[in-house]
């Protein structure tokens, strides 16, 4: 058997995030549990009183924001030290207390949002004029638009306790994903056994051996295969309760409720789908290419992961990834690459797999504490690139909670996917620059048609699919596996074109896609792409005005809308014009890389 994952207490505490920055202990954060519990009964004191003078209403707002940011402290500890090991019993009843208090907070101050609304028009207007709301005066006035989708003060407190409920299949699927599912191990180019996990899986799809990758292939989704019914009843139980949440409230659909708290036109979604399907040809060109480079009849789903430049390997230490993000983003100012560096040792990231730990990446943050990164480094370019995109995210929430109050920190999720595919970008652009060769620059390029083919194209027809079931399970039809499995088997016979086999233990995919539990999350990794890849060419290109607008968008946080902020770049998102932009992008890389084919 191959190297083995390592316990969590086996790991070197330089390669893991420090807690302690967060909440000192576990005590600690119980104790802050017992404080947050103390406070929510004091909701009831504002009780029939906000509408009585502005004063009032400071009051309970800053009382309300202030349990808040506690709440958020808590949930963001909890949530990370469960991520370290989903398999300790302690860690999940620690998220599960933070998520109940959640909950009670919510139904405890469930009367606030109606209760505000129901003021008078005239009288709020005279509220909104006063000094001591000034710092409140926008959530007030986006609060004010969403009054046709307010209900009595009873509902609300009826659907504030639905909420546990509601985020049910999402914890059923988490535990099974993260915590329960074990692949077959398979034999890698050297016959040693070896694992297939969550954080080799990507790896193993990269390896020059086709059979290594048609093994881990087969033995991710065969598994996926054996519990497809299951998946597929936790996953249209994540539907129904969307579908519940969005009629209750008097929205025409399940997108335009999640897309409006984001205050993004569904003409956004619509534009990015018919775009990129418009240009598939140019992603048939590309599979037809790739199949050329890597002389094959036929290329499998299991091969579309293989760089292109078959005797091109290198690996890049932990380290040597530190400095080369560094140096890819000095386009960006001296004081980026400062914080960078505080990030990288200051114990900002969690780096490598260990046994138990939650599978993938991201970048979370609470306000008054520097932002933190989860992933399982594995040396490969694809995860220098999750760092370079990781640290994006915390970046932005960094600037975010630098320029702006706790009010309008936290920026929407459209705009969220910008900062971070920036910097990949930024840094793949460097990196073909500094190449050694024409072998490792038609590498990158490789790489940088693969982000687009992953993010853009993929994304998309992770949005596309998203968008159907939804339909489907708004007009009541059941979404068994079988249901399932045959729309996103036509899709991506659509969208990978006659140069690919759609094997059919693809059409399992969709049930290990954790982002399909936070309904039309996915369009925006796609739409964030389009956005970053203009603002990135553009700074290396000089243009000074939008490198300034892009760090007053950084600084931004939700104090505009996202088409706002995004404007500050010269980026109009309400057209398509963006997404054509990054397409025009894609086809130039791809005349480039088949221009040399023949040399190849």
């Amino acid at each position: 058997m191959g190297e083995e994952l390592k316990n969590r207490w086996e790991m070197e505490d330089k390669y893991k995030w420090k807690l302690e920055d967060l909440i000192p202990s576990e005590e600690a954060a119980k104790a802050l549990a017992d404080e947050i519990e103390a406070e929510i009964p004091s909701y009831g004191q504002f009780k029939g009183h906000l509408g009585q003078s502005a004063k009032a209403l400071l009051q309970y707002l800053v009382f309300d924001e202030g349990l808040d940011q506690k709440l958020s402290r808590l949930l963001c500890y909890s949530q990370q030290k469960n991520d370290e090991d989903t398999s300790l019993g302690e860690s999940q009843a620690l998220v599960s207390r933070a998520r109940t208090l959640a909950l009670k907070a919510r139904e405890a101050s469930s009367f606030a949002e109606p209760e505000i609304l129901s003021i008078p028009e005239e009288k709020m207007d005279q509220f909104l004029e006063e000094k001591c709301l000034s710092g409140y005066r926008l959530v007030l006035l986006r609060l004010m638009d969403k009054r046709e989708h307010m209900l009595s003060e009873a509902e609300e407190t009826l659907l504030a306790g639905a909420g546990e409920m509601a985020g049910t299949p999402f914890s059923v699927f988490s535990l099974f994903n993260n915590a329960d599912i074990k692949f077959p191990p398979v034999e890698d180019e050297n016959g040693i056994l070896t694992e297939v996990t969550h954080g080799k899986y990507g790896s193993l799809l990269e390896n020059r051996n086709r059979s290594v990758r048609e093994a881990a292939f087969h033995s991710y989704y065969s598994t996926y295969r054996q519990f497809a019914n299951t998946v597929a009843a936790i996953f249209e139980g994540n539907l129904k309760q969307a579908c519940f949440f969005a009629k209750v409230r008097k929205y025409s659909s399940t997108r335009e409720f999640y897309l409006s708290s984001n205050e993004i036109p569904e003409a956004v979604y619509d534009n990015l789908i018919g775009a990129v399907k418009k240009r598939l040809p140019s992603l048939h060109r590309y599979m037809a290419l790739k199949k050329k480079r890597l002389s094959l009849d036929r290329l499998h789903m299991y091969d579309l992961y293989a760089p292109m430049t078959p005797d091109f390997n290198r690996k890049y230490t932990y380290e040597e990834a530190q400095q080369l993000i560094v140096d890819g983003l000095k386009p960006l100012g001296e004081e980026y690459g400062k914080i960078l560096k505080e990030g990288f040792s200051g114990r900002w990231i969690d780096v490598y797999e260990n046994r138990g730990k939650r599978s993938g990446g991201y970048s979370i943050h609470t306000y008054g504490v520097h932002p933190y990164v989860l992933m399982s480094y594995d040396d490969s370019l694809n995860s220098v690139l999750t760092l370079a995109h990781e640290m994006g995210h915390s970046l932005h929430s960094w600037y975010s909670a630098k320029s702006q109050p706790y009010t309008y920190a936290g920026y929407r999720i459209f705009v969220a996917e910008v900062a971070s595919t920036c910097n990949e970008v930024l840094l793949l652009k460097n990196l073909m620059e500094r190449a050694e060769d024409e072998r490792e620059r038609e590498f990158l390029i490789g790489q940088l048609l693969e982000r687009f083919r992953n993010t853009l194209f993929r994304q998309t027809l992770f949005a596309e699919f998203e968008w159907e079931v939804h339909k489907m399970c708004w007009q009541g039809i059941p979404l068994t596996k079988d249901v399932l499995c045959r729309l996103y088997h036509q899709l991506n016979e659509t969208y990978y074109g006659p140069d690919v086999e759609a094997d059919s233990d693809i059409d399992y995919e969709w049930e290990r896609i954790p982002h399909f539990y936070r309904p039309f999350y996915v369009y925006q990794y796609a739409t964030g792409f389009a956005a970053a890849t203009a603002i990135a060419g553009r700074i290396l290109e000089g243009d000074q005005a939008v490198l300034q607008g892009y760090f007053r968008f950084l600084q931004g946080g939700c104090s505009k809308t996202p088409v706002e902020l995004l404007k500050l770049c010269g980026l109009d998102m309400e057209k398509p014009d963006v997404v054509n932009e990054a397409m025009d992008v894609f086809e130039a890389l791809l005349n480039d890389l088949g221009n040399g084919s023949e040399a190849v």
